[in-house]
């Protein structure tokens, strides 16, 4: 097992505990919630998959399903000591977003994609699971509102791959990467930096 497929389970697991919570907000079931979990972890990487004309990830391997499952009993579990801390939705999804980012870009170059290729991938891999868990629970997903997500998911690729070209080794760089995109949102978050809404004509006229 090489770093990216590390990074590739504690994604799947961090990102399904996330979908799980926000499903277990909306009260859901444990099957609904199982599904919004799975959901969220391999969305990005099947999109990201597809387009690259190859088999979806999980598809070649059950332990991703297992690995929800675990999310799921861990949840179920230790709810009351997850739900005590208010932001556990929010640090979950950052940690899921910043090692599917990178497993994105580093699958994309495996595939002998461009950089700008790998970039995209790497934004659509963080955050496709992410949109399509709040399709599911029925809320505006993340990315589409004022908050820092697809931008940090941007700047940490970029960061990987600059680290990459200047001759880092490939498991420091992808370190480095994940970790600039786990910075960024927690602070960004933390000092409510936000991007810039857009404006509807009635807005001007109030």
């Amino acid at each position: 097992m090489n770093i990216t497929d590390i990074f590739e389970y504690l994604g799947t697991f961090a990102f399904a505990i996330s979908g799980i919570r926000f499903a277990a907000a909306k009260r859901f079931d444990w099957f609904g919630a199982y599904v919004v979990g799975f959901a969220t972890a391999i969305g990005g990487g099947t999109v990201r998959d597809l387009l690259l004309d190859t088999t979806p990830f999980w598809m070649q391997n059950a332990n991703y399903l297992i690995c929800t499952a675990i999310a799921l009993f861990t949840v179920i579990v230790f709810r009351k000591q997850i739900v005590k801390f208010n932001r556990t939705l929010f640090i979950f999804d950052a940690i899921g977003l910043s090692f599917f980012t990178i497993v994105g870009m580093q699958k994309s170059l495996d595939f002998n994609q461009p950089f700008w290729v790998a970039i995209v991938m790497g934004i659509i891999t963080g955050c496709a699971g992410g949109i399509l868990r709040d399709v599911l629970i029925n809320d505006v997903p993340i990315v589409f509102k004022k908050e820092i997500y697809a931008m940090a998911s941007l700047f940490g690729g970029v960061i990987f791959f600059i680290c990459l070209q200047f001759g880092a080794h490939i498991i420091i760089s992808e370190i480095i990467g994940a970790v600039a995109i786990l910075v960024l949102r927690v602070y960004s978050a933390r000092k409510n930096i936000d991007l810039p809404q857009m404006k509807d004509v009635e807005d001007d006229n109030e």
